[in-house]
């Protein structure tokens, strides 16, 4: 097995808790289901949210589902002038025997901008 990383990423409409947890979520759950992850085998999750978004960690959505045990990280994405608003991401690293093609990285909402080429590959 060697330690792979998947990525993803979400938005949400508004900076409230209940969409912050909601969007992370459904993100983390679609991350999981579609690599066929079990908590057992992931090294570690990191989460980042943009600066207009600050009303609840995203790891305590990851907690909710079930990563009890996982070692979680939040921090803050750069500032960076013309990027995407609202936007939630995630890391997973987890040891797996799936090649870099086989990984299924998820990006929903108007993260799917972000990476057009991966989504167009999953369609």
């Amino acid at each position: 097995m060697k330690v792979r990383g998947v990525r993803g990423a979400t938005t949400v409409q508004e900076n409230t808790e209940q969409e912050i947890l909601k969007a992370t979520r459904e993100l983390l759950e679609e991350m999981l289901k579609l690599n066929e992850i079990k908590e057992d085998n992931i090294t570690s999750i990191f989460l980042s949210m943009t600066s207009d978004l600050d009303q609840v960690f995203p790891a305590v959505a990851a907690r909710r589902i079930g990563l009890t045990d996982t070692p979680l990280l939040c921090t803050q994405e750069l500032e960076i002038e013309g990027a995407l608003e609202r936007c939630i991401r995630v890391l997973i690293h987890y040891n797996t025997t799936k090649t870099l093609t086989e990984i299924n990285h998820i990006y929903l909402r108007e993260a799917e901008n972000l990476r057009p080429d991966i989504v167009d590959r999953r369609k």
